[in-house]
């Protein structure tokens, strides 16, 4: 059977006599001078690369913690058979530890005028967008001994969007919503609710809800009911600042912020209401305005996808004139910010009565389940200082809620497994209120 490649080569070496490989110019020149000529002749036959046309397809976007595909398309238009090994390298944040060689190599045979098409997997860790870079080939000879190799670039885009993992508290809370939007009507009257319809008086309805005028033309007592209105303007501020950066578990509180705050733009345009953006630190950072119910959820993760905190103290001056500026009428302002004493009380606290005065105001801020913990642990002497530590803190959070609820601002403190649900409980309950 006839050798080819590397096996022929070593059999050809194997055939010169021992003489020859003695350390001598003609030595050298026998044993070196076939090798060099193999690599000369394979290096000759080999594909050449800068002819070779490159291009992509794929995934534009993906939600983090989803895999993406994006289609990298090789086409040699040369006379010669492309060998080849190919590196499509991304930024290392684009797959988990460990997975990136084994997913951006890949090996092809590409025959002369022909394409082949590679498929690289990603599986982002981060938010914001990832974006390609060089891609490395190298092409061999037929004897796999020597390689051309070149690299282009070959640009293309993943937007790594939030993971929105509170969705599963949706279904529940519209439940809640139809509830009260649909099937149970109120019988007070609030500050935002609007007329329903009439009904039969029940013993234990309120007196201050007959309809007097009704009753007079109907052989029964008839009440009023009311319904929450709709069409509300709600404008969602995250604060990017410098709190925001702290991280809560495996993830920066401006992440726990960011979800919650998808839950609520979800429940508030199926109940009808206008929702809005607002990402700030000292300057805005993102914005979301005027946009149909349809798309407010793909307009809040894309302009969620690219924001990261800024190690900058919030400028809250800043922050409450835009609020005063992309809310002229009465709207329910949520600002998912930090409840610790000194940002509150030095920035927020005195700008307070400028929103309160004209809108609804309803605080969420992120908490560290580890801290109570730390306020449950006994048993030795540092866990006693943890847990006075972590009792101290608790106590000042306490206490900062408690300004704000007397400058009449609704606050939602709660760990990042809850904010969500609690926050769109919070909503419904000012909603069922007639608060909104």
């Amino acid at each position: 059977m006839a050798l080819t490649g590397r096996a022929a080569l070593l059999a050809a070496l194997g055939s010169i006599p021992v003489g020859v490989l003695e350390p001598s110019w003609a030595g050298m020149l026998a044993v070196n001078g076939p090798i060099a000529l193999a690599c000369a002749i394979d290096y000759a036959l080999a594909a050449p690369v800068r002819s070779l046309v490159l291009g992509r397809s794929g995934d534009t976007s993906v939600r983090l913690g989803e895999p993406a595909e994006v289609h990298l398309t090789l086409t040699n238009p040369g006379g010669r058979t492309l060998r080849a090994r190919v590196r499509d390298a991304w930024p290392p944040s684009s797959w988990t530890p460990g997975t990136e060689s084994a997913a951006s190599r890949h090996e092809l045979v590409v025959p002369a005028g022909e394409r082949r098409r590679l498929t690289t997997r990603l599986l982002p860790t981060r938010r914001g967008d990832r974006h390609a870079d060089r891609v490395t080939i190298r092409s061999y000879g037929p004897l796999g001994l020597w390689a051309r190799q070149g690299s282009q670039v070959v640009p293309w885009t993943v937007r790594v969007l939030p993971p929105f993992t509170s969705r599963r508290h949706l279904p529940s809370r519209l439940a809640r919503l139809r509830e009260l939007d649909g099937r149970t009507s109120l019988l007070t009257r609030g500050e935002g609710t609007e007329f329903d319809s009439l009904r039969d008086y029940i013993p234990g309805d309120d007196t201050r809800s007959i309809d007097w005028r009704a009753t007079a033309r109907r052989p029964k007592v008839a009440v009023r009911t009311w319904r929450p209105e709709r069409d509300r303007h709600i404008l969602i501020c995250l604060d990017t600042g410098r709190t925001s950066a702290g991280r809560v578990g495996d993830a920066p509180r401006l992440d726990s912020a960011m979800d919650a705050a998808l839950l609520l733009a979800a429940l508030a345009t199926r109940a009808g209401d206008r929702v809005d953006l607002l990402a700030h630190d000292r300057r805005p950072r993102a914005q979301v305005q005027g946009r149909a119910a349809a798309d407010v959820l793909p307009s809040f993760v894309n302009a969620m996808a690219t924001l990261e905190p800024e190690l900058v103290e919030t400028d809250s001056r800043t922050l409450v004139s835009t609020i005063l500026r992309n809310a002229p009428r009465r709207s329910l302002v949520v600002l998912l910010t930090s409840l610790d004493a000194a940002p509150v009380e030095e920035g927020l606290l005195p700008l307070l009565p400028r929103l309160t005065k004209r809108h609804t105001v309803l605080l969420a801020s992120v908490a560290d389940p580890h801290v109570a913990a730390m306020a449950d642990s006994r048993g030795d002497v540092d866990a006693v200082y943890e847990a006075a530590a972590a009792t101290q803190t608790q106590a000042q959070r306490r206490r900062t809620a408690d300004q704000l609820s007397r400058h009449g601002v609704h606050v939602v403190d709660a760990t990042p497994d809850t904010l969500a649900p609690t926050l769109a409980d919070a909503y419904l309950s000012l909603k069922a209120a007639g608060r909104l």
